[in-house]
């Protein structure tokens, strides 16, 4: 079947071919491991426990995660070996199973919960880029508790230099009000998130002025909204082209868009402080070891 699952609809039969995503049928899994960096009521004193998807429907030039985004990297799984990962990472000791950049496997991850969600005792996070097409996130019905957005950009022309994608904010801010419609609801127990949606925002030097209005949009139409105003912009190459990425975000910068977070009347959200600007914040991304649980968890649990 041609794939015309996201936005780019590159119309490729990925049992063949890659499109922009390079990626085939099956999913590419890159890490499985707690995650102790998200958003506190996400990783608190547990972790998260992430399975990273290889490949992505986006690919910006200022990606933190490029060795695996950019490339596909990982290990193949069929729907049935993603599944039983779901139950080990259910049986890890974390606060949730996240699913990391998963838009363009929704369908083996929509099949890997269907089969197993009514096993599993702690909440799905759903932690995509939002270049998402409402209708396959439809789908996601009843198998996601939280739903992680990012909301990169307002200016169509940003998004273009950045990722290719001119209609990223008018397909994010509509994948985002599908979400919240799924989950309109914010519910914490004892800190920790169980259901609902963050929106996260990474502010990149240089583009004060974009946050300010991707920050009108989430004011507008969800002021109660959780947004996590990210600072950890650090540079991961030489970018000729746009040299305003060759740059750290500023102490001025940051200040200016958490000061107008308030101004438009956002009061629920999560901060950085300037040090977490650094390569710490990438995982591991180690195949073998990813490899090794397929195989464990192959063997421990059965459908």
């Amino acid at each position: 079947m041609k794939c015309n699952l996201c936005p780019r609809a590159c119309n490729v039969d990925r049992n063949t071919d890659h499109g922009f995503c390079h990626s085939g049928q099956n999913a590419t899994v890159a890490r499985v491991a707690p995650h102790y960096w998200e958003e506190p009521p996400l990783s608190a004193n547990c972790g998260s426990g992430t399975i990273f998807f290889g490949g992505c429907n986006l690919r910006c030039r200022f990606c933190q995660n490029y060795t695996i985004s950019a490339s596909g990297n990982g290990v193949e799984v069929t729907d049935q070996q993603l599944a039983k990962l779901l139950l080990y990472v259910n049986d890890m000791g974390v606060n949730n199973i996240n699913l990391v950049t998963p838009q363009h496997f929704l369908p083996n991850i929509r099949s890997a919960l269907s089969a197993v969600k009514s096993r599993l005792h702690i909440p799905v996070v759903y932690n995509t880029n939002a270049y998402e097409r409402v209708e396959q996130l439809a789908t996601l019905q009843g198998l996601v508790d939280i739903y992680l957005p990012d909301l990169k950009f307002c200016s169509s022309q940003l998004s273009y230099n950045m990722c290719g994608a001119s209609d990223y904010f008018e397909v994010a801010t509509a994948a985002i009000s599908e979400m919240k419609r799924q989950q309109p609801n914010d519910v914490f127990d004892n800190g920790i998130m169980k259901r609902g949606v963050i929106v996260r925002h990474l502010v990149l030097p240089q583009c004060v002025e974009d946050t300010k209005l991707v920050l009108d949009w989430i004011a507008k139409y969800y002021p109660q909204c959780y947004v996590s105003l990210m600072a950890q912009y650090f540079v991961t190459h030489t970018d000729d082209k746009y040299p305003f990425l060759n740059r750290k975000l500023t102490k001025r910068e940051y200040e200016a868009v958490t000061e107008y977070f308030f101004n438009v009347g956002l009061i629920n959200g999560f901060s950085q402080d300037a040090d977490s600007a650094t390569e710490d914040y990438v995982p591991d991304f180690d195949t073998n070891a990813v490899r090794d649980i397929v195989q464990q968890a192959d063997k421990i649990y059965q459908l």
